[in-house]
Parts: C-alpha cells; sequence; structure tokens
C-alpha cells in the first residue's frame, strides 16, 4: 500500500475501508427491515434537524408570545419546557411532533408500530439529555431511539 493509498483510506473512514476489503454493509434500515428508499425507509438527519428546528421554533413563539414578555426567559426556561411536553404529548399519542409532519417524518416503535405514552417520554428524557442522539448505530438511529425501541420513518 503507498502513501496515497493509505491517506485515501484514511480520508475516507473505517466504513469506506472496510467495504474495500469486501464487507457488505447494506443500507440504512435493512437490518430492521425497512426499505431503502421511500415511505418506511429510515429519516435522514438533515430532515431530523429541519424537524427540531421548526419544532424548537414554535416552542419559542409560544413561550415567548403566551408565557413571558422576556426573551432571555422564554429561550432558558419555558421554550425547553413546552419543547419537552410536545414532543412527550405528540410523539406517544399521534407519532410526530408539529415539525416532523412538516418535514414527512414518523416516529415508530419497531415491535408494535405505535409509539406509547411511556415510551416517548423516555426518548424525549434522553434526547434531552443530548449525548444520545449523538451516538448513532449503522441504521441512522441514535442511541435515544435504540433504547426506546424506536425508530424515525418517511411518511
Amino acid at each position: 500500500m503507498d502513501n496515497r493509498q493509505a491517506i485515501g483510506s484514511w480520508l475516507s473512514g473505517p466504513r469506506a475501508a472496510a467495504e474495500e476489503a469486501g464487507a457488505d454493509f447494506g443500507y440504512r434500515g435493512e437490518q430492521l427491515g425497512l426499505p431503502e428508499e421511500g415511505p418506511g425507509s429510515i429519516a435522514r438527519p438533515g430532515r431530523r434537524l429541519g424537524a427540531l428546528a421548526v419544532d424548537w421554533g414554535l416552542c419559542l413563539l409560544i413561550a415567548y408570545g403566551l408565557i413571558t414578555q422576556s426573551y432571555h426567559d422564554a429561550a432558558q426556561v419555558w421554550g425547553p419546557v413546552i419543547l419537552f411536553v410536545l414532543m412527550v404529548l405528540t410523539v406517544g399519542t399521534v407519532g410526530f411532533t408539529p415539525g416532523k409532519r412538516f418535514f414527512g417524518l414518523r416516529v415508530v416503535a419497531l415491535d408494535t408500530g405505535t409509539v406509547n405514552p411511556l415510551r416517548a417520554l423516555l426518548r424525549t428524557v434522553l434526547l434531552f439529555l443530548a449525548i444520545p442522539p449523538l451516538i448513532w448505530d449503522r441504521d441512522g438511529r441514535g442511541l435515544h431511539d435504540r433504547l426506546a425501541r424506536t425508530v424515525e420513518v418517511r411518511v
């Protein structure tokens, strides 16, 4: 292996190097029995972040407009509280938040298909800890989804 190949394998990452060696990782969601593209496939990170941004914006508007006239209190105190309640109630009942609905996403349980309120509560608590969503598996699910046995899919 010359220097170019060594640097190229380092730049492309361990997954690319393993695939070059013959490992087959498949597509995201294959191990879960989900399709590769279209409805029911694993939601991509861009859509997830967009949905979170929409939900956060709505919660800030609610906090600033209805509860407090101080932007500092809305962003620091009431916005996160409203976001927490919004996520638990909406994901635990209909499977999506307004932001997820806008971006065509839904949270489903792997075994039953619907997320019950306790599972939504666990998922939301882990999401608010901030570290679990940053640890992903090969299917693109965060640790919060793995522990709650849920997956975020496209509708």
